[in-house]
């Protein structure tokens, strides 16, 4: 039995903290996890960004309603799900995910939370687990499962690395040049076929 497990941002819709960045005409907000290995030093400094400008959920979900999913994500989405289990396994937040999973089509998605005052700042995160795309892999292997992974940043090397099969999807130069041993593809249907194929694999 097997699971395919992908990162969201990057993946299948655009990086939200770059368009957020954008909309709101804070550059340093384009840092992501391509850029930035430690997933809670990015969080923290983050937040301290949003704090300083006095910005909060409701700023972030308005941008968020503006981002459709990447040309041919869905397609690509609903072709996977008619032959294989599909979790999108992101660092993202619960209340950013609704609206982008409403687009995708509903997918399963396992993700993290935030920590919202009354006023809707931002005061904090919680993740679902230490590591999680790691440990979720390994959870589903426990349980069963192979696991086929993909995903373009820093976090998502572990879960890449754990499973039976795993791919790096529209990723930077410098990761695809650190990780050489890994396959990289640029498009859904390169993606599509080395996912079929690692299916296939005896």
């Amino acid at each position: 039995m097997f699971i395919t497990c992908l990162d969201l941002e990057g993946v299948l819709v655009p990086e939200i903290w770059i368009a957020f960045a954008e909309a709101s005409g804070i550059p340093e907000l384009k840092r992501t996890t391509r850029d930035e290995p430690d997933y809670d030093k990015l969080m923290r400094w983050r937040l301290s960004i949003l704090k300083e400008h006095g910005l909060g959920l409701k700023e972030i979900q308005d941008t968020i309603a503006t981002i459709d999913p990447m040309p041919g994500a869905k397609e690509f989405l609903d072709e996977l799900r008619s032959f294989t289990q599909v979790i999108i396994i992101s660092d993202t937040f619960t209340q950013f995910a609704s609206p982008l999973m409403k687009k995708l089509g509903w997918p399963t998605i396992f993700c993290n939370s935030l920590d919202v005052a009354d006023d809707g700042e931002i005061t904090g995160f919680r993740m679902r687990v230490a590591d999680s795309k790691l440990n979720t892999v390994k959870a589903l292997q426990s349980i069963g499962f192979e696991t086929i992974a993909a995903g373009d940043s820093y976090n998502d090397l572990a879960m890449i690395q754990a499973s039976r099969a795993g791919f790096l999807f529209k990723t930077t130069d410098k990761i695809r040049a650190d990780y050489p041993e890994l396959p990289s593809f640029e498009t859904y249907d390169e993606l599509m076929a080395g996912i079929r194929s690692a299916m296939e694999m005896k």
